[in-house]
């Protein structure tokens, strides 16, 4: 039979259908790892990089395509397509290492990490269009003709055809440009010689200027400034440490590293802990480079944040300063990071994902071949050691700048010479500022404790007014009339009556906090113009910017502060500095108190004798024979910090090894117990490896949660992440109860 199909013979099969393109997609969620996603028909497969609009549980989403490839196995039918690609310079390479690279380090979901670097979502979406004009058709011929036009009017299309380039720009810029009124620019419009026209707004952020000469360095500071130039001009990832004494011109030695790295076009990123102290650096780097740099920090508001952003990706901005937080920022081409005050414990990060910005910013430059500079007039440890190794170049500026020497440093035994009943400064710190006050020069009073007193008793029962979501007591803060909580924030007017036995009058203020030494202060020095600077009296740079004008002025006779006035400033009639509570910090099993507080006490009296004057620093103690205050007193820190690496070399702590904890926390106080006590059980062990806990927090509460801490230390040369992975694994953890990991703590509250 012809034609026939022969019985059992198969038929000719059909085509089937390509298969989609599939990609992988990170989304800025707290999940494991990326998504499987289909490329629709007719679109380009995007390179890893761009960002994506992508379906998600019923909702659209913004992602990145990330590198590597999407599971093969995938049904088709499971697969869901890309929705829209944005018109957005693709997140590079160097940054998604560093996405993954921060993720793994701190066993951390990757999409949590690629949120900090999705910081301001609107940047991806198209600039914001204005409303302009430009010369039509008819506006051109008529310029081309050169007749039968006024001489504004001829103005205005020969600006906009040659100065202004042919583009839209706005009525204002044109009117200004061309010296005409806007009634000329409405006139040409109705008579058809403009037409309007959207501008894309793009913001301008200045470029430094590389001919302006710095200040004259000296001969150290020169050396040091051109070292820092070679190891930037190599192009190649290198850490420098930059020590030096407080008042040495570290600064201006590491913005000759900053003026080689946009002389050779890359981009610059400046690190700083506190964004306060951006008032006085900004002044310095405008009178190096004739501009202010961009900024980074949460004081900007979301337009400038964006605008920030987009120009930054589209390498428009050469520079930034900024908080931690610009470490995840879109660099296309990082060519130098610098870490300002690289020991400040703000560097970390203790929220969401747990990082210190120092080690991250070391592994950053890295990524992008770029070089590091850590700076520090009293380094970490860490840094120390690491520069002892030779794993970090080190560079030392040993004496003050400009002639100027280091102030004196004496302890006042307040068990020799304690302060008058009901008061927190001694005899010898009075007369001191009197006669600071008296010469015409500038005193400053530190205290690291804010409000005015840091508890609140009643007389009658001993009640303690503590925070109800807490572990922790209430500051009071006398000018605001209220009680806050330090720690969450809670606040709560005082009580006229003692809460617990209703006893009228009997709440009492225990302690120094900084607003009771200024009422000392102003009952001591009635006449001297005093100003206090907390972060609570300066919340942000333009405060902190005001307050420094005003004590550069002269308009301030004493100073009276936290933390804040600790690092940074340049206060040159500053010549006296006294601590009130200098042994404030020692207290406690922390591991790095000492140092942290030798630090902080050396950073402090580093605001003395800044210029021709020389200072003096008075340390308040009740145990001047601590060897933190011998440290200061004998200005060896080098010495006091030998011994501390002794203390932990045997006991193979950092930086001789490895911590890190588990916080363990929820509202039920029963359920942070039982999976505490679960970890515990769990617990690895082997060689190297000893776990410390389940226990309480110091805070054992915070924020409403109930809180537990479990800590393991290993030896340097064991790897912590794998061993925290395979023991999280162990132990299922209910969506109630939250396990917070923290890879190198520096608080162990």
């Amino acid at each position: 039979m012809s034609g026939g199909r022969r019985r059992g013979t198969a038929s000719p099969a059909l085509p089937l259908a390509p298969a989609r393109a599939r990609l992988r997609v990170l989304l800025p969620l707290p999940l494991a790892g990326a998504y499987d996603y289909g490329v629709p028909a007719g679109m380009v497969p995007p390179p890893p990089g761009s960002f994506v609009q992508v379906p998600l549980s019923g909702r659209e989403m913004i992602g990145v395509v990330w590198d590597g490839e999407a599971d093969p196995d995938l049904p088709e039918r499971k697969l869901r397509d890309i929705t829209h690609l944005l018109d957005v310079p693709p997140m590079t390479a160097s940054l998604r290492k560093f996405v993954d690279w921060v993720a793994a380090y701190t066993v951390s979901p990757p999409g949590a990490v690629l949120r900090m670097a999705m910081s301001s979502p609107s940047a991806l979406e198209p600039p914001m269009a204005k409303a302009g004009w430009r010369a039509s058709a008819a506006g051109r011929a008529a310029l081309a003709r050169g007749t039968g036009l006024t001489g504004a009017r001829q103005r205005v299309l020969e600006t906009l055809e040659g100065e202004l380039d042919g583009e839209a720009h706005l009525a204002a810029t044109i009117a200004q440009r061309a010296g005409v009124s806007s009634g000329v620019l409405r006139g040409m419009a109705d008579a058809g010689l403009l037409e309007p026209a959207l501008i894309e707004r793009a913001v301008e952020f200045p470029r430094p200027d590389l001919k302006r000469g710095g200040p004259e360095l000296g001969e150290e500071q020169r050396v040091a400034g051109q070292a820092l130039r070679e190891a930037v001009a190599k192009k190649q990832f290198g850490v420098t440490l930059l020590s030096g004494v407080t008042g040495s011109g570290k600064t201006e030695v590491y913005l000759e590293a900053v003026a080689e790295c946009l002389a050779q076009g890359r981009q610059a990123l400046v690190l700083l802990p506190e964004i306060a102290l951006s008032a006085q650096w900004l002044e310095r780097f405008e009178a190096r480079f004739g501009c202010q740099p961009a900024l980074w920090h949460s004081e900007l508001g979301s337009k400038r944040r964006r605008d920030t952003w987009r120009a930054l990706a589209e390498g428009r901005v050469q520079a930034l300063v900024g908080a931690r937080s610009a470490l995840f920022l879109p660099f296309p081409d990082l060519g130098l990071i610098v870490v300002d005050e690289e020991h400040e414990t703000a560097f970390k990060q203790e929220e969401g994902v747990v990082y210190h910005a120092r080690d991250m910013a070391v592994v950053r430059a890295r990524l992008n071949e770029a070089a590091c500079v850590l700076v520090s007039a009293t380094p970490s440890l860490e840094t120390l050691t690491n520069a002892e190794t030779g794993r970090y170049a080190a560079l030392d500026l040993p004496v003050r700048h400009g002639g100027a020497t280091l102030p004196s440093v004496v302890a006042i035994d307040q068990r020799v010479t304690p302060p008058e009943r009901g008061r927190f400064l001694s005899p010898p710190l009075v007369q001191a500022i009197r006669d600071a006050i008296g010469r015409g020069e500038q005193a400053m009073l530190f205290l690291n404790r804010r409000g005015y007193a840091p508890l609140t008793l009643c007389r009658t029962c001993g009640h303690r007014m503590r925070c109800p979501n807490c572990t922790a007591w209430l500051v009071e803060h006398r000018i605001q009339k209220r009680l806050q909580c330090h720690h969450c924030g809670h606040a709560e007017p005082i009580p006229p009556a003692c809460p617990e036995c209703g006893a009228e009058g009997s709440l009492t203020p225990l302690g120094p906090g900084v607003e009771r030494v200024q009422e000392e202060a102003a009952e001591l020095f009635p006449d001297a113009r005093r100003l206090v600077m907390a972060s609570d009296t300066l919340p942000g740079p333009a405060a902190a910017a005001e307050a420094a004008r005003a004590i550069q002025a002269r308009e301030v006779d004493l100073i009276i502060g936290t933390q804040i006035v600790a690092k940074g400033w340049h206060f040159p009639h500053l010549t006296l500095v006294g601590v009130v509570d200098a042994d404030l910090g020692l207290a406690g099993g922390d591991l790095r108190a000492a140092e942290r507080t030798v630090q902080l006490l050396h950073q402090v009296a580093g605001r003395a004798g800044r210029a021709e004057a020389p200072g003096q620093v008075l340390l308040q103690s009740w145990n001047p024979d601590h060897p933190v205050m011998q440290a200061l007193i004998s200005g060896d820190l080098a010495g006091f910090m030998a011994a501390e690496a002794d203390q932990r070399r045997p006991g193979h702590w950092p930086p001789f090894g490895r911590l890190a904890a588990l916080i363990v926390s929820a509202e039920d106080e029963r359920e942070a117990d039982t999976i505490a006590r679960d970890l515990g059980i769990e617990a690895p062990g082997g060689d190297g490896v000893e776990v410390l806990g389940p226990a309480p927090a110091p805070l054992s509460m915070l924020r409403g949660r109930h809180r537990r801490r479990l800590l393991i230390k290993v030896r340097r040369d064991v790897p912590v992440q794998p061993i925290l992975r395979e023991w999280l694994s162990r132990v299922r953890v209910p969506a109630s109860v939250k396990v917070q990991v923290d890879v190198d703590p520096v608080s162990f509250l």
